[in-house]
């Protein structure tokens, strides 16, 4: 048996592992490399270290773009196999993909306009919004914990990992024709915290032989431990207070959900007044009613509220805009208000008129809940600088900023290692992926420390065979 680490070796996007089994090849993941335009493009274009046509079987472990969002690609590319996520898995990635499909259609379209002007023939997406559709076709939904098999020798166990909607641990239970041993594979897909305002936490997996593992935040720790109620309020406040809007950039998926039902219980609880929320996000909107299907991926007191016919994610001074026009009245809004509005790192969206229209009032408050990447717009705001670029004009920075970490979905360096060691068995090689160098090699140092078996940062390429 042998695996290659085909993406997210090295970094944490392009999330692509290819196994080796009894004579077949399954893809766990396939998600899109993200940098730099032409970087990015290079490497998600053309699957170096394989044919998408000898891809017997993908096993996609979560919805995000950095795991499943290559997938129209390589069935375009002349992959026909099954694909196996959750239901919810399959739910938000027909959404998601048909959103990164219509992004990557609308920055070729600009493109396409410089590469005309300088005489140059026009290039073309990786995928089209069509191509998105089709490659769902290709979809077969397992529920958590229902043993599947899914080639020679090969059986599959989606085990929650607490992460995002339908996000899952991926066991795979072989019997390995090379040497006759049976063997328990995981893959960790990402880790999601525990104490999560609406998923249940990662369940332990028993008796694993061989893991793959994300490291995203080895050697970090969150600032906050999960549970953001307080500090919420106490923005929500102030902001009232100073007597102007609050901006939320947030991620459409999970992040925005997460925020629904914090400020529900805090309307409900009487903690902050009454007053107008919006989302204004058409994947926003959509992700949250596709979360509303999936009472399998709730904490217990979620699903509870379910059957109190309650709607965690819907409070009576919610509006869901999906329309342009809706959008723009938001800028006439006078007085308090909360908007909700993609993307989370202020590059893309409606964020960004909102940003436009409101960043120089000081009676603003814009609040990130999440993580801003090197160089996006969203850090430059976080990180105070006074003036900023917005759709290409400066912008003074008069607006206050606050910052609630506390949101992340992943799980940070002690929540990893507790992770490792509630995962039974005798783990006798794990391999890191999914993280930046110094990240995975202080895991790396972390792990090797308490546990006997082999632990290795995975490199970009690289054979492993056990």
């Amino acid at each position: 048996m042998k695996l290659r680490f085909c993406g997210a070796a090295g970094t944490t996007t392009g999330s692509q592992h290819l196994l080796e089994i009894n004579g077949k090849r399954i893809l766990l993941d396939c998600g899109l490399y993200q940098g730099s335009r032409k970087h990015a493009y290079d490497v998600n274009c053309c699957f170096p270290y394989f044919d998408p046509a000898s891809i017997d079987c993908v096993i996609l472990s979560h919805a995000h773009i950095d795991h499943s969002g290559n997938l129209p690609n390589l069935c375009r590319k002349g992959f026909t196999g099954n694909i196996y996520a959750t239901d919810g898995t399959r739910d938000l990635c027909q959404i998601m993909l048909a959103d990164s499909a219509h992004i990557q259609e609308g920055d070729i379209e600009w493109l396409n306009k410089h590469r005309k002007r300088e005489g140059l023939a026009p290039a073309e997406p990786l995928y089209t919004q069509q191509d998105a559709e089709r490659c769902l076709r290709q979809f077969v939904t397992v529920s958590y914990d229902r043993p599947l098999p899914v080639s020679d020798g090969v059986t599959v166990t989606f085990i929650d990992a607490g992460h995002i909607l339908g996000s899952a641990q991926v066991l795979l239970e072989i019997d390995d024709e090379a040497d006759g041993q049976r063997k328990r594979f995981l893959f960790s897909g990402d880790v999601g915290r525990g104490g999560n305002e609406i998923l249940r936490d990662p369940v332990p997996v028993p008796d694993v032989d061989f893991v793959l593992m994300e490291s995203t935040y080895g050697g970090r720790e969150h600032e906050a431990p999960p549970g953001a109620g307080d500090h919420l309020a106490g923005v929500i406040q102030a902001a009232l207070a100073r007597g102007g809007k609050i901006l939320i950039p947030a991620f459409a998926v999970e992040r925005t959900q997460q925020l629904l039902f914090m400020l529900h219980e805090l309307f409900t609880d009487g903690r902050i007044p009454d007053m107008p929320v919006y989302v204004d996000s058409p994947l926003a909107v959509s992700a949250t009613e596709i979360y509303r299907l999936h009472p399998e991926c709730f904490n217990d007191e979620v699903y509870a509220t379910l059957f109190e016919k309650q709607n965690p994610f819907g409070f009576e001074n919610l509006t869901l805009v999906r329309s342009v026009k809706g959008s723009m009245e938001l800028n006439g809004i006078e007085g308090r208000a909360i908007i909700i509005a993609a993307s989370g790192m202020c590059e893309a969206g409606r964020i960004l008129h909102h940003l436009k229209n409101n960043i120089g009032d000081p009676r603003t408050t814009v609040l990130f809940v999440g993580f801003c990447a090197d160089h996006t717009l969203g850090r430059r705001i976080r990180d105070g600088e006074k003036e900023v670029p917005i759709f290409g004009e400066l912008h003074r920075v008069r607006a206050r900023i606050e910052i609630i970490d506390s949101f992340s979905g992943h799980a940070d360096h002690s929540e990893l290692l507790d992770w490792f060691d509630r995962t039974g068995g005798p783990k006798k090689k794990t391999w890191l992926v999914h993280g930046e160098p110094d990240h995975a090699a202080a895991l790396r140092e972390a792990l090797a420390a308490k546990h006997s078996g082999s632990v290795e940062v995975a490199r970009l390429g690289e054979w492993v065979e056990f």
